[in-house]
């Protein structure tokens, strides 16, 4: 609704205007009324009114005073005048100051309605103008803030050809100068559930307003993006004397998202610089260099700047982790132990904390890779989905250790699956039957005896088990008595004749002619060798 100011020193005219209108049929609305120049031009600037009718002349200040002030603080209010016959000529000096509506005295009702009408259209013509400049600007404004985004992601997948100052200008429209371009990487890292992904994307984008703002007005240009992946990438071009001041300040935007991180849960920020280059050329470089150097603080820890590139690598890649991981992972797959995966892993993990000056990078891509073995291991539907989920979690790690436990977690996961899935396949008793076997070797057991305690025939029981295991139900229970035996040898000080009794024989002779084909030695002798 459009808002109107009267202004009169006669209330009489002043009513008499009111009265006459059917403002609510006009969409106005008269916001107040004035009986001085003075009082009026105060009105306007708190009320900020679309139209002000205005006598010529008043106390305070005559109407064109009060025109021209209000004017210079207003220039797109509409004015009318309200003239009598004797101060005609000065309604015509309205003029030069844009007004181009007067009325004359006594005020006629169609006039005024037709007045306002033709104002009405015309504000509302202006209005309707305005917003369609500000929708091209702003359509403007983000074509060209996509064409940036795009030229990041190329340039941070590598596939940008090389940069100049005259693409950088003409295509992307950045003023750019002579002066430094350098990357910067910042890292928001999210292990846990929260914030969420609609949480993350308010934490990058106020991360990426604090960086901005705090850098305007101290770079020729700039152009940044946020990642899904939580993180929030940009080129700055800065005077080289800005140096030093550019790090103070990505220093301070840091150490304030830092202490403010507790608002969002359990996130953590990093931040890395790449190299400084002079030419457009070497910014897909910098931003390479960024790229490498936030990995380091899986190794240096989060909350910090970085800026140095580690040179070369370590030795880490000399040491065929990934063959002993296959190893190791490939046999607790087979038996679906999480005990044996667990070890495979603490065994590398054991290995990296080992190696001297181990880079970051070289930690997420040798764990990004166990990943990839183990599930290629895995007989397991959506591999490249899941996959894909498990380096997403990677990339939320800010240490070793947590990205170390992203893939015990995912190995003990996927191993319960497999057991779960091996155990609706009938592989249920056998497993129960092992366990049997385990807390009973001492006695005197058949296989019937153990094919009842687990709900089966014994014909069906024996093919199940010699299936599964690959050996016999009497083989099996031989090969458990037998280790059972070594270690009584080994760490005991029981007779060989109640090593044999309490590994479930009552036949010494057949106990040791057993033994002696599963190790190649008699009781005593291996007892001499290994105890």
């Amino acid at each position: 609704m459009q808002k109107v100011i009267i202004a009169d020193d006669e209330e009489r005219i002043c009513r008499l205007i009111e009265a006459l209108v059917d403002w609510r049929a006009l969409d106005m609305e008269v916001a107040a009324i004035a009986h001085n120049g003075l009082e009026a031009a105060e009105l306007v600037g708190q009320l900020c009114p679309d139209i002000l009718i205005t006598d010529i002349r008043m106390p305070g200040c005559s109407g064109l005073e009060l025109i021209e002030r209000v004017k210079k603080e207003r220039p797109e209010l509409e004015i009318i005048i309200i003239s009598g016959y004797a101060h005609f000529d000065y309604a015509k000096s309205a003029i030069k100051f844009g007004v181009g509506e007067y009325l004359l005295k006594p005020i006629n009702k169609a006039e005024l309605t037709m007045t306002l009408e033709r104002l009405r259209a015309k504000i509302d013509c202006r209005i309707r103008e305005q917003e369609d400049k500000q929708q091209l600007e702003r359509k403007s404004k983000n074509d060209v803030r996509r064409l940036r985004d795009l030229l990041l992601e190329r340039l941070r997948e590598q596939k940008e050809e090389p940069l100049s100052w005259e693409r950088l200008r003409e295509e992307y429209y950045l003023d750019v100068q002579p002066g430094c371009f350098q990357a910067i990487w910042l890292k928001i890292d999210c292990p846990g559930e929260e914030p969420g992904e609609e949480g993350k994307h308010i934490i990058i984008e106020r991360s990426g307003r604090l960086i901005e703002s705090c850098l305007a007005g101290k770079c020729f240009d700039m152009f940044c993006k946020g990642q899904d992946w939580g993180g929030y990438i940009g080129i700055l071009n800065y005077g080289k004397d800005r140096q030093e001041e550019i790090r103070r300040i990505l220093k301070d935007c840091l150490n304030q998202l830092e202490s403010g991180k507790n608002l969002y849960g359990e996130i953590f920020f990093s931040m890395a610089v790449g190299g400084i280059v002079t030419e457009p050329s070497g910014i897909g470089r910098s931003l390479r260099e960024a790229a490498v150097i936030i990995e380091e603080r899986l190794v240096k820890g989060t909350g910090r700047l970085l800026d140095y590139m580690p040179e070369g690598t370590s030795s880490l890649h000399e040491k065929s982790l990934l063959e002993k991981y296959l190893r190791g992972i490939t046999h607790a797959i087979e038996i679906m132990s999480e005990e044996k995966a667990r070890k495979a892993l603490d065994e590398i993990r054991a290995e990296v904390a080992q190696v001297r000056d181990v880079r970051g990078y070289e930690i997420l891509e040798l764990v990004n890779s166990c990943g990839a073995l183990f599930l290629s291991q895995v007989e397991s539907r959506e591999r490249r989905e899941k996959l894909q989920r498990f380096s997403e979690r990677c990339r939320q790690c800010g240490s070793r250790e947590a990205l170390f436990q992203v893939l015990e977690e995912m190995q003990k996961k996927y191993i319960e699956e497999l057991v779960q899935q091996h155990e609706g396949n009938m592989v249920r008793p056998v497993r129960q039957a092992k366990q049997y076997i385990q807390n009973h070797f001492s006695e005197p057991i058949t296989q019937e005896e153990v094919s009842s305690a687990v709900g089966l025939s014994s014909t069906y029981f024996s093919a199940l088990f010699k299936k599964e295991e690959g050996e016999g139900f009497a083989k099996y229970l031989t090969g458990v008595r037998m280790e059972q035996a070594k270690i009584l040898l080994r760490e005991s000080n029981f007779s060989v004749s109640e090593v044999c009794r309490r590994v479930g024989y009552n036949d010494l002779k057949h106990f040791i002619h057993n033994f002696e084909k599963a190790t190649g030695l008699k009781p005593a002798a291996y007892r001499k060798l290994y105890g």
